[in-house]
């Protein structure tokens, strides 16, 4: 493994840490820590292997292990949070500040997901690698996290299409 092949990757886990975490300061700090512990177990690496899944391996591991311990602190959202790539228009700022709190109130496992289809364009049986999953637990969390989304741009809450079968 080379460091130019880790350096080509930093832009993707850069991106799919800051969709997920929504906080700048602790994407760049989960993505450090990705590359320390991919460098200091790169001889765990198998060449030939996909070196962003593996990246993104262990990067999901590092956020269920933060999630496991107490949170420290919490850091609000501001706009000034958002990196828009074009000159955005009022409405357009507007739209992305909704999604961006429609996948806040998504469960953290089918934000993951959904935001490696989405962003990361994997596919499934890369993601069901990366977050050591079945395929069919990829879709079925894709599903539901693209369902629920859906009902959360529209203003419904979670579960407004429920019926009530007899």
């Amino acid at each position: 493994m080379d460091s130019a092949a880790i350096l080509a990757e930093i832009p993707r886990l850069r991106r799919y840490a800051r969709a997920m975490l929504g906080d700048r300061a602790a994407a760049d700090d989960l993505v450090q820590d990705t590359l320390e512990r991919a460098w200091a177990r790169c001889a765990l690496w198998r060449a030939g292997s996909d070196l962003g899944a593996w990246l993104f391996s262990i990067m999901h591991n590092l956020r269920v292990d933060q999630l496991r311990r107490p949170a420290m602190s919490t850091h609000s959202l501001d706009e000034d949070d958002f990196e828009v790539p074009t000159r955005a228009t009022q409405t357009d700022r507007l739209e992305v500040r909704d999604l961006e709190s429609a996948l806040r109130q998504l469960p953290d496992e089918q934000r993951e997901v959904l935001l490696l289809v989405a962003l990361e364009d994997l596919g499934y049986a890369e993601i069901a690698s990366t977050l050591g999953i079945p395929v069919g637990t990829v879709m079925s969390r894709l599903a539901r996290g693209r369902e629920r989304l859906r009902l959360l741009m529209d203003g419904r809450p979670p579960g407004a299409n429920l019926r009530v079968v007899r």
